[in-house]
């Protein structure tokens, strides 16, 4: 299956109904007048957040999505049928934007959640809702509303726990790999990683969500590269893991490069908690590794911890450190839940 992560939708509801312009005339029956019935509403367009999805490539193949119109109304007092909502099922995470690519209308980030999208048209009134005592055989009738049309934009974000930043061939899809059931593409060439990947690993009995996204190079903020493509993947996330190469011979650059870019591309990246991890060390001896760790810490300004995704070497203790950062995470989660429910709940007090 392919991905994607950004489509450009059309929806329209459907529109009310017309009213009916209708009399009663029976054989033998003495009193008649307006029997006409009102139309009916017209469909809704909603958007769904369901589960088994993880991209948005549905909408490639369609981009029209619309609503049922209502039925006229009849004689006989019949009010029109309602016309048939129209669901937009989209993945758990999806951003859905207004025409201008910046208006956030909605963002569906647990499953079940549903926003209305297009409201559809009222029915109109039929010629009996007319009928007074001094208009007893009303000839008018209203017609239908139209139906709501527009255009939007769904973005995806992926929900994980874990992001893996660092600059081309650092040995990300190869972590993702050793610690997962997640079989990304490797090879020893940049930008074998096309398009993000989610594993589920595991450590100590707990299992959280790992993203991978392409890797950065300089200039990605501004549109350089793959990865400010899918840079809002890791927005959700609550932990960074930031793999620098132990065998570049730039290896101080290579972290400032990524830490910029990110700064660069939003406040909530660079703010967010870092895991920052010396990786390929298979490739080095001790004392290249103590060296660089030590280099690498002074730019840092906090540990660094040492890894190789090919030998598994270290792996665990960087799964423990990514946990640790998360369960801090929901921890403050509930704490802030808490409060604003309790803040909800106290009384007003003059």
């Amino acid at each position: 299956m392919k991905f994607l992560d950004l489509a450009k939708v059309y929806i329209r509801s459907g529109g009310g109904g017309g009213g009916c312009v209708s009399f009663r005339r029976e054989k033998y029956i003495e009193y008649g007048g307006p029997d006409g019935g009102d139309g009916g509403n017209g469909g809704y367009v909603w958007a769904e957040a369901v589960e088994g999805l993880n991209t948005l490539i549905d909408f490639r193949y369609q981009q029209h999505f619309f609503a049922k119109s209502g039925q006229p109304g009849m004689g006989n007092q019949r009010t029109g049928k309602t016309g048939d909502d129209i669901i937009l099922r989209v993945p758990v995470g999806t951003e859905i934007l207004d025409e201008d690519q910046e208006t956030v209308i909605a963002d569906l980030t647990e499953v079940g959640q549903r926003v209305l999208l297009a409201k559809g048209g009222n029915g109109g009134f039929g010629n009996l809702h007319f009928k007074s005592s001094t208009n007893q055989a009303p000839r008018r009738a209203n017609p239908g509303q139209p139906g709501v049309e527009r255009t939007i934009w769904l973005r995806l974000k992926l929900i994980a726990d874990v992001g893996l930043l660092g600059l081309p061939n650092a040995g990300k899809s190869t972590f993702l790999a050793a610690t997962s059931n997640a079989r990304p593409k490797i090879a020893d060439y940049p930008f074998t990683t096309l398009h993000p990947n989610l594993g589920v690993v595991g450590v100590d009995g707990v299992e959280f969500v790992v993203a991978d996204i392409p890797g950065l190079i300089e200039g990605a903020s501004e549109g350089r590269g793959l990865g400010d493509l899918f840079l809002g993947h890791v927005e959700r996330c609550a932990v960074l893991l930031h793999l620098v190469d132990g065998t570049s011979g730039t290896l101080l650059e290579d972290y400032k490069t990524i830490v910029q870019e990110i700064t660069n591309y939003a406040d909530i990246l660079a703010d967010k908690p870092r895991v920052t991890v010396l990786n390929k060390i298979d490739s080095l001896d001790a004392e290249e590794r103590e060296f660089l760790k030590e280099e690498l810490e002074s730019v840092v300004g906090g540990q660094v911890l040492l890894m190789s995704g090919a030998s598994h070497e270290g792996t665990t203790e960087v799964l423990r450190a990514l946990r640790a950062q998360i369960d801090d995470d929901r921890l403050r989660q509930k704490i802030e839940e808490a409060a604003d429910s309790d803040e909800e709940e106290a009384p007003w007090r003059p």
